[in-house]
């Protein structure tokens, strides 16, 4: 049996903190490539899911945070080298606050079900959900606020039905790289 010392314990937190910022770091390298199509797509969901994954939510759920607070800072970590509170209180912002939400819904599921992979993909796509729930939400009342009244089903048609398939994708990526990183990622 395996002695734990204050020596591995902080090993142990240091491991966490370089892994919390490796994965904030991939979010904003994520979030700076741009998929040209109809409607140009990021990889930051990607990012988003991969971080929990293969972290897991506690983990995750704090690399996540810390990637929003440096853009919110000012770094620009966002998605066109952009950062900033404004950025984050744009119309547009709600999605980025929403990947804290998507992450602690993964968490929880996570920890009522376990880290099998159904589950995993089950809080991902739950996680997506959320994230696209709030950022919506958000988006209407901002811009009603600074440009007038807008209706859900165009707000959809702006920000979540073009987003959906390439989101899918990136879901299945990122499930197919956690289990694979996991693996090899000493937790």
């Amino acid at each position: 049996m395996a002695t734990v010392t204050p020596a591995t314990i902080s090993r142990s937190k240091t491991y966490d903190m370089v892994y919390i910022a490796i994965f904030a770091v991939l979010m904003a390298v994520c979030s700076w490539i741009s998929i040209p199509m109809a409607v140009p797509f990021t990889l930051q969901t990607f990012g988003v899911f991969l971080a929990v994954g293969v972290l897991g939510g506690k983990r995750g759920t704090l690399s996540i945070v810390v990637y929003v607070l440096l853009g919110a800072i000012g770094i620009p970590v966002f998605a066109g080298f952009t950062g900033g509170l404004g950025i984050v209180l744009s119309n547009t912002g709600g999605y980025i606050i929403g990947f804290i939400f998507s992450a602690l819904i993964m968490w929880s599921i996570e920890a009522a079900l376990g880290k099998k992979t159904w589950v995993l993909a089950v809080s991902m796509i739950a996680g997506l959900i959320v994230c696209y729930a709030f950022g919506t939400v958000w988006f209407m009342y901002v811009y009603a606020k600074n440009m007038g009244a807008v209706g859900l089903a165009t707000v959809l048609g702006w920000c979540v039905i073009p987003f959906i398939v390439p989101d899918l994708v990136k879901i299945a990526l990122a499930l197919m790289l956690s289990k694979r990183l996991a693996g090899v990622i000493k937790m």
